[in-house]
This record gives structure tokens, sequence and C-alpha cells, in this order.
């Protein structure tokens, strides 16, 4: 047992004059809780406590001792309440991770949502475009794209994240309509560096097949604004997450190719520090965000520009 424990003890025998109802609290035996008084004056080399028949009694250094004891044992039990009151309560500072299209476009909004909800939590975000380390980086929860590697993180699947091939009007008035990827082949790509570096999309047909095209192009970035500005500006066909393509399609400032094709989906996950222990407000931001990425989930963004 250790020595917060006996100290504990030691208190509860002063306060009720009972070493045997100490033992009833503490879910132990009487033998138990004498021993560890006796370890107590052992170690101090003072006698704490008087007994007799009629019960027990403080010496004049366990009253100074059972005076320092109490605080001790009061702010240990304060401490633990405020950890309790925090770990059940939606409040303090939530730190949330993203990428920089997805939080600009996305995570934004659903943040100020969850703020307005939640008064009591003060939110932080950090868009990343790389992997960050959460845990070094003092990241409550990170919203992610795609497979995840095996970790010891935590981690819910909140959705998916559909992706289209567009290009402007004008564009496909000059050099023509794809109707089959292998079309694409003879257009400007604008690749996305961070996902198409080798040049080749990955579709399936209209049968569901699975079909590799090599492509080629003047610009590629690993930005997904630039490449959309890029299509609405007519250079060429980009490969683009609906969340981001999605306003421009609905302006007509570019409009679907291949309709009948897929590109591959990613999956959107919710990734905190450590599946034990989640904080109450990790929890209820995972919650909130449930369901919020179901079909069709980005033409109920709010324009992110």
């Amino acid at each position: 047992m250790d020595r917060l424990d006996a100290m504990h003890m030691f208190v509860r025998v002063v306060e009720t004059g009972s070493f045997t109802k100490v033992a009833q609290e503490f879910s132990t035996t009487q033998p138990t809780v004498t021993k560890q008084v006796a370890a107590m004056e052992a170690r101090l080399k003072v006698r704490l406590l008087n007994r007799n028949t009629r019960g027990v009694s403080l010496t004049e250094a366990g009253a100074l001792y059972y005076e320092k004891c109490k605080l001790i044992v009061s702010d240990v039990a304060e401490a633990e309440n405020v950890v309790k009151v925090r770990q059940t309560q939606v409040q303090g500072q939530l730190r949330i991770g993203s990428s920089v299209a997805f939080g600009r476009r996305v995570l934004i909004p659903l943040a100020m949502e969850f703020m307005k909800h939640n008064p009591q939590v003060q939110v932080d975000l950090s868009f990343e475009d790389r992997y960050t380390d959460l845990v070094a980086n003092g990241i409550d929860v990170a919203l992610r794209l795609g497979k995840l590697a095996d970790s010891s993180l935590g981690a819910r699947m909140l959705g998916v994240n559909p992706w289209t091939l567009v290009a402007s009007p004008s564009y496909l008035r000059k050099h023509g309509t794809p109707r089959r990827p292998s079309d694409l082949k003879e257009h400007s790509a604008l690749i996305y560096s961070s996902v198409q570096g080798n040049d080749i999309w990955r579709l399936r047909n209209a049968s569901g097949e699975p079909v590799s095209v090599p492509v080629t192009g003047r610009l590629r970035s690993n930005n997904l604004s630039a490449l959309l500005a890029a299509a609405r500006s007519h250079m060429g066909i980009a490969a683009l997450p609906r969340y981001v393509a999605h306003e421009s399609l609905k302006a007509g400032r570019v409009v679907e190719v291949l309709k009948t094709c897929r590109l591959p989906e990613q999956e959107i996950h919710a990734v905190y520090p450590s599946p034990r222990l989640v904080p109450q407000k990790v929890q209820s931001f995972i919650a909130f965000l449930q369901g919020t990425f179901d079909a069709a989930w980005w033409e109920n963004l709010s324009n992110g520009g």
C-alpha cells in the first residue's frame, strides 16, 4: 500500500476513532489498518496515536501530522475530482487537425457549428498536408482521408470522400470531350502530386472494371485549390474531391468528365491519440460528426471558397 493510502487511513482513524470502521471503508481488515498506522509510526520514529480500551487519541506529534495529512488527502481528492469533472463534461481546449483543403472547406464550418452547441469548448485548428504526430503536436483529434496504417491510435470511420474528373466547358469545346478512359491520354491532365504522383489515373469503367490510364500535363500541384483554379481557367482535366469541385460544378464553371466512370473513394476517419480513456470533448466532437459524411454530404457544405 502506498504512502498516500496510509495517510488517508490515518486521517480516517483519527476522524472515526475506530480501526474497524476504517477497515470497512477501505474494504480491508482491521489488522491491516493497524499495521499501516504502526508502519507509519515506525518510519517517522514517533508515536502518533494513544490506544486504550476507550478508543484512540492523538499525541502532540500526531495532531501536527494529522493536520498536514488532512490537507494532502483533501488536495488529492480535489485534484482527482477536477479531472473527473473535465472528463465527463464538454469543456476546455480541443485541438483539431486536418489537411489544408479539407480543413478550409469542410472542417471550419463544422467546428464553428460544434462550438455553438458547446460554449465551454475552445477550438484550436491545425491544418497540415503531411501526417503529423498527434501526441508530439498536442492534437486531440484529427480528420484523415484514405486508408489508415496500423497504429496505436484510436480511430472512427465517418464516411467516404469521392473524387471526380472535371474540366471547363471551354476546354472541352476546344479539345473534345473524352468518351472512354483511354481518351484521357490525349488530354492535358492537371495532376495532384500528393496522390497521382506517378502520372497514372486509376478508374473503374462503366462495367466496374479497373482501368489504369497514363496521363501527361504541364501543371502539377500538391494543392487542390490550385488544380481547381487551373481547370476553371481552361488548362485541362483535373481529378478532384467532390467537396472541392462542388461549388464550381453547381455554378457551371466546370463540368464532370466521364460521368459513367468512378475514381477511387477515400475513407474519412477521425483519429485520436489512444483508444483508451478518450476525453469527453473528443467523444462529443466525434459524435457530432457522425452522420455528417453520408451520401452526397458535400452538397450540404457552405461555400468555402
